[in-house]
């Protein structure tokens, strides 16, 4: 680790020039004390290091010194596929190798586009998390995505809606939503040290692919074994995750609100509804002389859809189905029974 750290070093000094002591320790996560240690080892390693003291002072190297030392590693190669989002990437245990890997891109680049990279990087950033929600913790993360690069069989407790149950996933595929992750596993693959590969599409038996979704941070324990899968040749976890995606969205969505909507919530439905809001918008019908215009909203099962609906309060009209807009009235009622009789 530390001959990664001192080429880190060095490749920041060469890429942006004189730096202080606590800028070097800030880039490199270390203390003060480690980033002198380094620089005098830099030095007595044959690298023209120079120190100058004083508040414009800092660390550089001699005028004309580069290192050629730019060949990038394994993890940093894996990394740059990362190089947008820091935080997923430190999360999946590549933290440092995106940096170094960033740096020896720098290093290699010629001065003009080496500056437009700089200039890119400091005008644009990526941030993956929604809004207004505290990231998951995800301890495992780590060991399994290392069991999907390796194709390793895992050994899980999981905390599912129903109590805890245990598992032996063969993961395929780790996924990021609105910053979320997710691991994509096959269920009931077998176990092999090799398998022959499943036709295009199909598992051994030739039926589909059959693969659950995992929220990472739900994995009370995850414990890698010595047991290897062949990985589906046809699996697209790309694919997988839209299908999925698909097919939650409409097991979700079990019927349509027929609603009346005024021009406040006609801003408030994309942000409590997202796409479903989105597109019923899209499809509304013409204003009404009070700019209240007609949609209609796929909903979830009554007893949610009720809540999800009342969150427009006064500024929405359930209109159908008949259930759905007496379910609304009667809550509506029995909450305003509950609050006439405050003082």
């Amino acid at each position: 680790m530390r001959a990664d750290r001192l080429l880190a070093l060095l490749l920041l000094l060469q890429n942006r020039g004189r730096m202080t002591a606590p800028e070097l320790a800030a880039e490199l996560e270390v203390s003060l004390r480690t980033v002198y240690r380094d620089v005098e080892a830099l030095g007595a390693s044959g690298i023209p290091v120079r120190s100058e003291r004083g508040p414009a002072g800092g660390y550089s190297l001699m005028d004309g010194y580069r290192t050629r030392l730019t060949g990038l590693s394994d993890a940093e190669a894996e990394s740059l596929f990362l190089a947008g989002m820091p935080g997923p990437a430190r999360e999946l245990g590549l933290g440092a190798a995106l940096a170094t890997a960033q740096l020896k891109l720098q290093a290699a680049l010629p001065a003009g586009l080496a500056d437009r990279a700089r200039r890119l990087q400091d005008r644009f950033h990526l941030d993956a998390p929604a809004w207004f929600r505290d990231a998951d913790p995800v301890p495992h993360l780590a060991t399994v995505a290392q069991a999907v690069w390796e194709q390793r069989v895992l050994r899980v407790r999981y905390r599912a809606w129903g109590g805890e149950v245990r598992r032996e996933l063969r993961p395929l595929g780790l996924v990021l939503k609105g910053g979320i992750w997710y691991a994509v596993a096959w269920t009931d693959g077998p176990a092999s040290s090799p398998a022959p590969s499943p036709p295009p599409g199909t598992a051994p038996n030739n039926a589909p692919i059959p693969t659950r979704t995992y929220r990472i941070s739900r994995l009370l324990t995850a414990e890698p074994t010595d047991t290897s899968f062949e990985r589906p040749a046809a699996f697209d976890l790309a694919a997988c995750w839209a299908e999925s995606s698909r097919r939650l969205e409409a097991r979700l969505h079990q019927g349509t609100a027929r609603l009346r909507i005024s021009p406040r919530a006609q801003r408030l439905l994309p942000m409590q509804f997202g796409a479903a809001g989105t597109r019923a918008l899209a499809d509304a019908g013409p204003p009404d002389a009070e700019g209240w215009v007609l949609v209609d909203l796929p909903v979830e099962a009554p007893a949610v859809a009720v809540g999800d609906l009342l969150r427009l309060g006064t500024e929405a009209e359930v209109l159908g189905p008949p259930e759905l807009r007496t379910a609304v009235a009667r809550t509506a009622a029995e909450l305003a029974k509950r609050y006439a009789a405050l003082p």
